[in-house]
């Protein structure tokens, strides 16, 4: 499945993890993807959005 938003794209970020003995390893930031029902072109699709376009109405949900 994929970990990308299909509004605006947003995708995983890369970091590290830091232990207290400074152990240093590769980490990813996952971001929160939901499948919704939503309105595209004025037919009813079903799209992977992040939480963040739910939230600020980029997204025209289904009833």
């Amino acid at each position: 499945m994929s970990k990308h938003c299909e509004i605006c794209g947003k995708g995983p970020a890369f970091g590290r993890n830091v232990s207290h003995a400074h152990n240093v390893t590769r980490r990813r930031f996952l971001p929160n993807i939901q499948r919704v029902k939503a309105v595209v072109n004025g037919g009813v699709k079903r799209i992977r959005v992040c939480t963040r376009c739910l939230r600020s109405n980029k997204v025209v949900k289904a009833a």
